[in-house]
């Protein structure tokens, strides 16, 4: 659910790694092709997550290994993820209809805002228990050599599941497949630094164990903030970056006819958005032949780019108006370098 970027935007600071996805010209690949993506690389994490919560939870119990419990809990949060991916998906995937004019894409921003609570949830319960042993050290317990191995094994697994989920949404350019892949690559760290805290209470410092388990839950809570924090912006109507902003702009003005554009504004309806804009052109055409240009334009971004609906207003080019709202109200988070000409 998605570490999503473009260089020059706030979501560059958080997670930076967007920029493997977002593409503002990706007519190639729909709501159903994305759906079923989703459900086939859910469906092997659904798999992978079962086993090692399994084998996690039970081995670090019998191994006495408070990170692997933790590590597995976290493979458990994973699972219930998948669930909620699998919901998003199915519900995305519905056409447009009286209720939803604009479609149900915004399941899959839901679906982003769940899995950050619940990984926020999940890393607070595991901080208070990693804080809880660590105010009795001389009670934590040498843990067994086995977890070592499934802590190796655990790590191997998740991160080939990264690459296989995240591949998956870079071929269909959808965020909240890529939100899920960093989930897992959160997953594999978080086995990295379990196998190193094993590790270490295996050569005589038992406290590394319950350490990783406090490390593991620094990561999840961080991932979850920042996917929680990232979907609430969306569901509030942020516009698109400056890059697919500009884009869409470029596409408007190179449409024949169209003398400028001004008040154009973005907002994201899960991995596709909503343009509205003002059309410039000639006053002295007739109506009919500006309308012929405003639709040209519109159909032009509705092929070019990933935008579920574009509503245009004409206005006549050089011209006094009286609709042009403030500079400031219509470039959002883009900068426009200049709608008139």
């Amino acid at each position: 659910m998605a570490p999503l970027t473009q260089p020059g935007t706030d979501r560059e600071a958080a997670m930076p790694i967007t920029d493997l996805v977002d593409d503002p010209s990706d007519p190639d690949h729909g709501p159903e092709e994305r759906a079923a993506a989703a459900s086939r690389s859910t469906w092997v994490s659904v798999g992978v997550n079962l086993i090692l919560t399994t084998t996690q939870i039970a081995v670090g119990i019998l191994a006495k290994s408070q990170g692997l419990v933790a590590d597995g809990i976290h493979s458990l949060s994973d699972l219930v993820a998948d669930f909620v991916v699998l919901f998003a998906g199915h519900h995305a995937g519905k056409e447009a209809d009286a209720g939803h004019p604009y479609g149900h894409q915004r399941f899959e921003t839901a679906a982003s805002l769940a899995l950050g609570a619940l990984l926020l949830a999940v890393g607070i319960g595991m901080l208070w228990s990693a804080f809880r042993k660590l105010e009795e050290p001389a009670l934590v317990q040498q843990v067994q050599i086995v977890a070592l191995w499934v802590a190796a094994g655990a790590l191997i697994a998740k991160e080939l599941l990264f690459r296989y989920m995240l591949s998956a949404a870079k071929r269909v350019k959808s965020s909240m497949l890529v939100a899920n892949a960093w989930h897992a690559r959160s997953d594999a760290a978080s086995s990295l630094v379990v196998g190193i805290g094993v590790a270490g209470n295996l050569a005589g410092y038992p406290i590394l164990d319950p350490i990783a388990a406090l490390i593991v839950a620094c990561m999840v809570v961080r991932m979850g903030w920042g996917f929680a924090w990232e979907a609430l912006h969306d569901l509030m109507d942020r516009s698109v970056d400056t890059h697919e902003f500009d884009a869409i702009r470029r596409t408007l003005l190179d449409a024949p006819g169209v003398k400028g554009v001004h008040d154009l504004r973005t907002r994201k309806m899960g991995d596709m958005m909503v343009v509205d804009v003002h059309v410039e052109v000639d006053a002295t055409i007739s109506f009919e032949a500006a309308h012929a240009i405003a639709v040209e334009a519109r159909h032009r971004v509705l092929r070019g780019h990933r935008v579920l609906n574009v509503m245009t207003h004409l206005d006549p080019w050089q011209r006094p108006e009286r609709d042009r709202s403030v500079p400031d109200a219509c470039r959002g988070r883009a900068e426009v370098a200049g709608g008139l000409q």
